[in-house]
């Protein structure tokens, strides 16, 4: 077999297709991914939890209803065909996206195979497939973290990329993780009617959040499911009926076993790079394993950029978000049809968003970050109680908040982080501010703020920071 020679080759089929455009049309272009054709975001992330996420928030409504005098009932969900209606779509684009590259377009070619590098320019695929090009993007993404204990291989033990396609909703299940991907899940099963039982090792949920967010979130969820902290899984063995046993260890020698029909392990993601042995191409890595680029998203060797070579996602950012890879897609796209004009991906803050119950969205710095770097004295915080404001009044709102963190000096936003009712739609508006440079008190007085919207708190939020006035009435 020789070796096939291209004009540019994409690992990954997530972010790193859309890379082909126009410019590409009478050159050799290899998409390589040997997973289903779209990444994660598409096929086991973003989309289709959240397209869980909603259905199971409806599922909250008549106990919200019932505080407000409102009699709703909820007599259960279909899982299977919520199932089935989320991934007839999603498996549908997929199939077509792959057609669309692998068949329709004629300069294009759609290897599913694992490849590893065995070059600088050179990979190999586990087929045996040689291919070489001038061009070499590494979009490969991430995949789930899974503990070093015995079971984890069980068919009852799920990852994010297959608890969703199981075949009916588990009765009891066993969520191991604190992070905003064990939150979403704990809130999509316990809200369409599986007995959900949490367990994290540490005592708070959310710990990359801010602190007072990540502790009201905590105390929140120990409220809808069944949460344990403090322990550490040891091992997982096989129960009665199909079921399994998950053993945990917790302080001074405890144990616990809890009974479950399905375990899901949340417990953060890798990046991809421990199978492209990147060591034959000379790559960097960072401590945490993802690639090294820089500022222009090329990627580095002995810290200096390898001609060619460019990475973008999951595998060399420190975000694992979509809305951050596709930006680092258009960051490539216009590097490689512009080497002339080269640049660089400065575009920040980067906001998230957590689609549990209830929902979470921050950007920026939190207290925390922002006392470090400035200093207690310099920063000023204002909380924000959603049930502060008149919409808030309305829906009788208890735990809702807006967090706003600002520089007393300047009055610049250095950070945003808000909990409840449509959160990750409020924040938007500060993201806007943070971007381009809008002072806290600009933002509030420079504008007719909705009354009585819910978007008030954030409003009254911004008035509260003690920033400097910018004149506006």
């Amino acid at each position: 077999m020789g070796i096939e020679t291209f004009d540019l080759i994409i690992l990954g089929s997530g972010s790193g297709n859309s890379l082909v455009t126009p410019y590409w049309d009478d050159r050799r272009v290899a998409i390589v991914d040997s997973g289903a054709f779209g990444g994660t975001c598409l096929n086991r992330g973003c989309i289709p939890t959240k397209m869980f996420a909603y259905p199971a928030a409806l599922s909250a409504v008549p106990a919200e209803a019932a505080r407000l005098g409102v009699d709703l009932g909820f007599g259960g969900a279909d899982w299977t065909g919520i199932r089935d209606r989320i991934f007839a779509r999603v498996d549908a684009i997929s199939a077509g996206g792959l057609h669309y590259r692998d068949v329709e377009l004629e300069h294009t070619t759609v290897i599913t195979e694992e490849s590893r590098f065995t070059g600088t320019h050179q990979l190999t695929t586990s087929g045996g497939r040689v291919l070489e090009a001038e061009t070499i993007v590494v979009a490969a993404g991430s995949r789930p973290a899974l503990p070093d204990v015995p079971g984890v291989d069980r068919p009852q033990v799920h990852t994010s990329d297959t608890i969703m396609r199981v075949p009916r909703l588990p009765e009891r299940l066993v969520v191991l993780g604190g992070g905003f991907i064990a939150a979403e899940f704990a809130a999509i099963f316990s809200g369409l009617g599986s007995s959900v039982v949490q367990v994290n090792r540490s005592p708070r949920l959310l710990r990359g959040h801010d602190a007072t967010i990540s502790e009201r979130f905590t105390e929140l969820a120990s409220q809808h499911w069944d949460l344990r902290t403090g322990w550490t899984v040891s091992r997982i063995e096989d129960g009665p009926d199909g079921w399994v046993t998950v053993h945990l260890d917790g302080a001074a020698g405890a144990t616990l076993e809890l009974d479950a029909d399905a375990v899901l392990i949340a417990q953060g993601r890798v990046p991809n790079t421990d199978r492209l042995d990147a060591a034959a191409a000379g790559l960097d890595l960072r401590d945490d394993g993802r690639l090294c680029v820089d500022e222009y998203q090329r990627l580095l060797a002995g810290g200096q950029p390898v001609p060619g070579l460019w990475a973008l996602g999951d595998i060399s950012s420190p975000h694992q978000l979509k809305h951050v890879a596709n930006h680092d897609q258009r960051i490539v796209a216009h590097n490689l049809e512009h080497p002339e004009d080269l640049r660089a991906n400065t575009l920040g803050p980067v906001p998230a968003a957590v689609f549990t119950r209830p929902q979470i969205a921050s950007a920026g710095l939190t207290e925390e970050q922002a006392v470090i770097e400035y200093g207690r004295d310099r920063i000023s915080v204002k909380v924000q109680d959603y049930g502060d404001v008149a919409y808030g009044w309305a829906m009788e709102d208890a735990t809702g908040l807006c967090k706003l963190i600002a520089d007393r000096q300047t009055g610049q936003l250095l950070g945003a982080h808000l909990m409840g009712h449509e959160a990750p739609n409020l924040i938007q508006p500060l993201v806007q501010a943070m971007s381009f440079g809008v002072d806290a008190h600009s933002m509030a007085r420079g504008q007719y703020w909705i009354h009585p919207a819910l978007s008030e708190v954030v409003e009254n939020a911004l008035l509260g920071l003690d920033v400097p006035d910018s004149g506006r009435l």
